[in-house]
């Protein structure tokens, strides 16, 4: 059997076929074609009243919670309630230790990278310095993050995956065809379509879906961010607790180089030791900290500033910087590379917008962390105009005498908190990767009851300390981690200005003169920063690179095999009209209990049934199929959860259920809370089904009765037409009252089974055979799929397919261990799927 189309066509056109649907659209069981023709007939034998009547009552769709699930919570759209200014104050004071650290951190290596590369020979270059500092500051992270990107949030998340799946809302971008209609009606979903009157719009959505290279370059664009954002998850801590640490250099006698990086790789070995107790245990003590941080380097700024030099405020008019470049032309573009160390961690303004608002960011950064950076940068620049020599390790010498070891122990912490924060921030990429099939499945611990986004992924954990360790041993100083530090950044916020413009084109539909302003203007000046940082891949530049290249490789591997055996899958779908042959049975014995069949379709039965159906001797009297199906939402609300279809006529008891989550949901339930969810859904759905399968056999039989009477009415037909097609829907709410009037007018049109569905009697055989079933016990039936690369497909293919997605498959965390299902309730036979 072939669908036709989708929507109502899939409800109405049936067309048969000998073996298999050829395409995603398909339906799982058959229905009476009877009122395409019916309704035809009798438009022909009625005229025009018949038209309306075949609108509002012609067949309706198969009676599935994929439908009546859906539309109940159309209008359910969770309302944000209004948020009190204290509210708001509290979660910006919160940020500061969240989102903040990475970027507050930064006045520990920024001048010092920066006159690494430029000596300073007069106060032009301090001026100078000064105002690039200032100005990228003001464009990047205030201008560009806080007044426009964060607005670009997908329901109140932000990062990369975000924006994509923003997009994929809103276009059918998506490699993995299993969208399916009613995800539209997810209270989250929150669409905005383009409207005809917007062409431009609708071309873009349209190019988008028809190009197939398109979908490829936006998805590895996104691979490429994400890439780069777990190569800040390792440049970081290694950047951050190197620059803090080498404070002690010039303050201990003999603490050389080799000092500073053994207490750093100390103190990182300790910092990812703590991981696995998540940052909820250690998170109070974040926010304080880090906000004592901020009133450090705003204090020593302003206590610097009237000290030393007061016309570093000179530093206000951007003149200084055409004055910088054009002393020192070259050596200025390569200094560039360390001004960018200053907006290193504004990618997190966005990334962790989930756990906070978009007021609380802007506010925390507007009148905390802006102004404290610019003081502390401005008093860096007045010690150096008096004390050129000491650039080596600005920060510290432009500490008072006096307050060296306090000062040392929070920037110490501060550093702590901004590579633990980069570190969370890596495990929720990953995390949101999984969930949209774009990294193989490893291993997630939620070490918090109450925050969704506390996670912990072991296995990256122990690979990014290693690297860390390893990075801190080979380049034994922060100018060299600088190098590579900001190619990883850099490359992050092209890709976040890439998506955002596509976002302001396609779905807020913004004007295109502004749009292409904000792609000029920020893309601009971040491509002038990457032309800076890319000259120096020889001078450790090239390690950023190979991690998001590694990275980069694994997780478009993974999207690919996996996009190629969902196609296989579909292609090899057991035909309905098989189905229909081996009858009731199944072609074996039926045994009580209910067998899960875990699969990724969302339309049809898998071929995986049928090895099942050859290798057992029996099969469990109710089958159901289980699709656990990541949508590309932040969170699916649990009373939209699952979705049942039945497969098959009735007697064959075999069900389709799609479990649907969002890429933040958390799935803590055990088996067994599972099982009682799925058997309460499925139970509930029966008795929709029967509630309106009553209600549609109702409807048609008056529609027959009320043409046969009507034959005897020719001369009235366009008045008794309506009069008899408002009869059939008001006298079902009178006879639900009982009401006597009604039954004199017409036939009873709902059954008992509507006002009653207890006295269904095969509903309650139904429902009757489905506890006794579960009474008998679950059996989670699994495939140990294979996948393999076809004999003429090319060698590259055969290459990635046959050797690395099969290790990556090998390796990952198994289906059986993601859902801790105990192994005695677990049968697997193999597969091997040919792609």
């Amino acid at each position: 059997m072939e669908g036709g189309g989708s929507g109502d066509e899939e409800s109405i056109r049936l067309v048969r076929s000998e073996s298999r649907w050829v395409d995603g659209s398909e339906v799982d069981s058959e229905s009476p074609p009877w009122s395409v023709v019916d309704g035809e007939d009798y438009q022909g034998r009625h005229g025009s009243s018949s038209s309306l009547r075949r609108r509002l009552v012609k067949k309706p769709k198969r009676v599935d919670s994929f439908d009546v699930e859906a539309m109940e919570n159309y209008n359910a759209h969770h309302h944000s309630k209004d948020v009190s200014i204290w509210s708001t104050l509290s979660m910006a004071f919160q940020t500061l230790g969240v989102v903040y650290g990475d970027l507050g951190t930064s006045p520990l290596y920024v001048f010092t990278d920066v006159f690494s590369k430029v000596p300073i020979r007069s106060e032009v270059d301090v001026l100078g310095a000064l105002s690039l500092v200032m100005y990228t500051i003001a464009l990047i992270p205030f201008a560009k993050y806080v007044f426009i990107v964060l607005k670009a949030n997908d329901n109140g998340e932000g990062g990369t995956f975000a924006l994509y799946s923003l997009i994929c809302r809103y276009a059918k971008v998506n490699l993995l065809p299993n969208r399916q209609q009613a995800d539209e009606y997810i209270s989250s979903f929150k669409l905005k379509l383009p409207t005809p009157e917007l062409e431009r719009a609708l071309s873009i959505k349209e190019t988008l879906e028809r190009k197939s290279s398109l979908k490829t370059l936006l998805l590895l664009l996104v691979l490429m961010g994400t890439s780069m954002i777990i190569g800040d998850g390792i440049l970081t801590p290694a950047m951050s607790v190197m620059s803090a640490v080498s404070g002690l250099q010039g303050q201990i006698p003999g603490f050389d180089t080799d000092a500073v990086v053994i207490v750093s790789i100390v103190i990182l070995i300790a910092l990812f030791s703590i991981q696995r107790f998540g940052t909820s245990k250690v998170g109070l003590s974040f926010a304080p900290a880090l906000a004592l941080w901020f009133f450090c380097l705003g204090s020593i700024g302003i206590y610097n500033i009237i000290k030393h030099d007061i016309t570093v405020l000179r530093a206000f008019n951007p003149a200084y910087i055409y004055f910088f470049f054009k002393r020192n032309t070259a050596k200025a573009w390569s200094a560039l590379g360390g001004c960018v160390l200053c907006i290193t961690g504004a990618e997190a303004m966005f990334a962790d917008l989930g756990h906070f608002s978009v007021l609380s960011i802007q506010v925390a950064f507007t009148c905390v962390v802006f102004p404290c950076l610019l003081l502390g940068y401005m008093g860096q620049a007045a010690y150096l105009m008096k004390h050129p020599s000491s650039a080596e390790r600005i920060f510290y010498d432009s500490v008072p005498n006096g307050l060296f070891w306090p000062v040392f122990v929070i920037a110490t912490l501060a550093a702590m908190i901004a590579s633990q924060a980069m570190i969370s921030a890596t495990f929720s990429c990953i995390k949101q990767s999984m969930a949209l099939g774009c990294f193989p499945r490893l291993k997630v611990i939620h070490t918090s009851r109450k925050l969704m986004g506390q996670i912990y992924i072991p296995v990256i954990n122990w690979f990014l300390m290693i690297m860390c360790i390893v990075v801190v041993a080979s380049f034994r100083s922060t100018t060299d981690i600088a190098n590579a530090y900001g190619i990883a950044e850099v490359g992050v916020m092209i890709v976040s200005t890439t998506l955002v413009t596509l976002v302001m084109l396609l779905i807020w539909q913004t004007n295109l003169f502004v749009a292409l302003g904000f792609l000029l203007v920020f893309g601009t000046v971040e491509l002038i920063y990457l032309s800076a940082v890319l000259s120096k891949i020889l001078e450790g530049g090239w390690l950023p690179l190979a991690f998001a290249s590694c990275f980069l490789c694994v997780m478009y591997t993974w999207n690919y095999g996996s996009v190629l055996k969902y196609q296989s899958e579909v292609r090899e779908k057991i035909s309905m009209d098989f189905m229909l042959d081996l009858g009731s049975t199944l072609g074996t014995v039926r045994t009580p209990g209910i067998g899960l069949l875990y699969n990724e379709l969302v339309q049809g039965v898998p071929s995986i049934f049928g090895r099942f159906l050859f290798s057992l001797p029996a099969i469990h009297s109710t089958i159901v199929f289980v699709c656990i199906k990541y949508v590309p939402v932040p969170v699916v609300p649990q009373e939209e959860r699952f979705l049942f279809r039945r497969v098959c006529p009735q007697d064959y008891h075999m069900f389709r259920c799609i479990a649907r989550y969002g890429y933040k949901d958390v799935r803590k339930e055990d088996h067994r809370a599972f099982e009682q969810l799925l058997v309460e859904s499925l139970e509930k759905f029966l008795r929709r089904e029967a509630q309106d399968l009553a209600l549609e056999n109702s409807i048609a039989d008056a529609e027959l009765d009320d043409s046969a009477s009507m034959s005897s009415r020719e001369d009235d037909s366009t008045v008794s037409g309506v009069g008899d097609l408002r009869i059939p829907l008001m006298h079902g709410q009178r006879m639900g009252k009982g009401g006597p009037s009604a039954s004199s007018e017409g036939v009873s049109l709902l059954p008992s089974s509507v006002m009653s569905s207890d006295e269904d009697p095969s509903l309650e055989y139904e429902l009757s055979a489905i506890r006794e079933a579960m009474e008998s016990g679950f059996t989670y039936l699994l495939a140990h799929g294979d996948v393999r690369a076809r004999k003429e497909s090319w060698f590259l293919k055969k290459l990635v397919i046959n050797y690395f997605y099969a290790f990556l498959r090998r390796n990952c965390r198994g289906g059986a261990a993601n859902m801790k299902v105990p192994h005695m309730n677990i049968m697997q036979v193999g597969m091997t799927y040919m792609v």
